[in-house]
């Protein structure tokens, strides 16, 4: 039977607290935005193309990437992105933004009012903030 003195012991805890926070005790990493926007969401945007009053963010948010790049109505801050200026993707926007954050006061503020907005978009769903 061998006997391992206290410096063996102190070498093997070493080696164990190591090979921990090399690998063992990791976190989930956050995932990266795969392109972050700014827009204006000015009254133009609250209204579809028929003319119908849009009562939601995403629809709002939406109908500002439309008139951004289907009708040439851009606000003076609005900025481009390139994942909404496909027509699919735009017909993500609902399906993301509901999968995604948006807080109560941001949506609020989205329906009622003409607010900057920073968009942060993931793959499968954005991120929502008043700027």
């Amino acid at each position: 039977m061998k006997h391992f003195g206290l410096q063996s012991l102190g070498v093997a805890l070493a080696l164990s607290l190591l090979a921990s926070l090399a690998g063992g005790s990791r976190t989930q990493a956050q995932p990266q935005p795969l392109e972050t926007y700014v827009a204006r969401l000015s009254v133009q945007d609250h209204y579809n193309s028929n003319g119908v009053r849009l009562l939601t963010a995403a629809g709002i948010i939406r109908q500002d990437r439309a008139n951004y790049y289907e009708f040439g109505k851009r606000d003076p801050e609005d900025r481009p992105d390139a994942f909404f200026s496909r027509v699919a993707n735009r017909a993500r926007l609902e399906e993301m933004l509901l999968h995604g954050t948006i807080s109560p006061a941001t949506n609020n503020e989205i329906v009622n009012g003409t607010p900057l907005i920073v968009v942060k978009v993931y793959e499968n769903f954005i991120a929502v903030d008043v700027y």
